[in-house]
């Protein structure tokens, strides 16, 4: 794969900006990156070795968007990578994105860019409930992520609520639920003792230990553990019937910052996350659908276009204040 990725970036190098920046001459660009580096890191090392410069500031989606906002003109940031739609719809709105060549929008279908061309998707991921397979039956789960409220669940749910990929499927339940349903919502998962983890694989984790029995994740946190501890890992991936908001799919996604340093050298970098190489690196590696080069997703994944989605244009969950205001009055945050 390095092999590739170093033809791949030398094309990308030539030809985007006209042909006159040569990998091994490019401005090292600052990548503000709320995916984990964990996941994406060995995809910055790879552009870095071959000529890609790129000096990466890992942190939290929601509070790296904040960060941006913070420092205005003076943020050093040339790229946003974020978790999900939201951050990026927040940083849209508030006028911190330039707009994005159409020789870039075009590689991605509408429905996972900016519909302003402000920022684009790189893979998406779907929402899902993990749960553990031997103290849970599929005809025990429930028909919409709502019914988990019921007091039966008290004590076996796991959740990340400081997670920006929660933070914007709550954004989701307020589109299509409402406020008032979404807090009662927030209130009933609190009233059942759900608890708190830092992030998804903690909680995919905790789940296959048995210490919860279901969990709120991002479906791609599985299949890293399927990899590593094999099928008899005691956990798979529940989907709701139907277009429930249980099922939302979001991106992770790029944009660069109307406050670029680098705005050209920042282009190349999100030329290379959509290309056909790096998108097979999120398809083999994270386990997350490629949005870009007709790359297809890993053989263990549900087909995207199968997945029951409900009705949730991305472009709107950048309301990320009053999911934070409505979370902390139910005493989530």
């Amino acid at each position: 794969m390095a092999g590739r990725l170093i033809a791949v970036l030398t094309a990308l190098a030539l030809t985007v900006g006209g042909g006159r920046t040569a990998v091994g001459q490019q401005p090292t660009i600052t990548v503000y990156s709320g995916r984990n580096q964990a996941l994406v890191g060995p995809l910055l090392q790879q552009y870095g070795r071959a000529g890609g410069a790129v000096q990466a500031r890992y942190g939290d989606t929601v509070q790296l968007a904040a960060t941006i906002i913070e420092e205005g003109a003076n943020s050093p940031a040339d790229v946003y990578f974020a978790q999900d739609a939201g951050g990026l719809g927040y940083l849209a709105y508030t006028g911190r994105l330039r707009r994005l060549p159409d020789t870039i929008l075009q590689r991605v279908e509408p429905r996972f860019r900016s519909s302003d061309g402000l920022w684009v998707g790189v893979t998406a991921r779907a929402r899902v409930v993990v749960y553990n397979t031997t103290r849970v039956s599929l005809r025990d789960l429930p028909a919409s992520i709502g019914e988990f409220t019921d007091p039966r669940w008290r004590g076996r749910i796991g959740w990340a609520p400081t997670n920006a990929s929660l933070v914007a499927h709550v954004t989701a339940m307020r589109l299509v639920w409402g406020n008032e349903r979404t807090r009662r919502w927030l209130e009933g998962i609190k009233a059942n003792g759900a608890k708190p983890f830092p992030g998804n694989a903690p909680i995919v984790a905790a789940v296959g230990a048995g210490e919860v029995d279901v969990g709120f994740v991002n479906n791609y946190y599985l299949f890293q553990f399927l990899r590593d501890r094999g099928e008899r890992f005691p956990a798979r991936n529940y989907m709701f019937p139907g277009g429930d908001v249980g099922n939302l799919v979001n991106v992770a996604g790029v944009g660069v910052l109307n406050t670029a340093r680098n705005p050209e050298a920042a282009l190349r970098f999100v030329e290379f996350l959509l290309s056909p190489e790096a998108q097979r690196y999120f398809a083999a590696e994270t386990f997350e659908y490629p949005l870009s080069g007709g790359i297809a997703a890993h053989p263990m994944l549900p087909p995207l276009a199968g997945i029951q989605t409900p009705r949730v244009d991305l472009n709107y969950l950048a309301a990320l204040d009053a999911t934070l205001r409505l979370m902390r009055e139910a005493g989530i945050l």
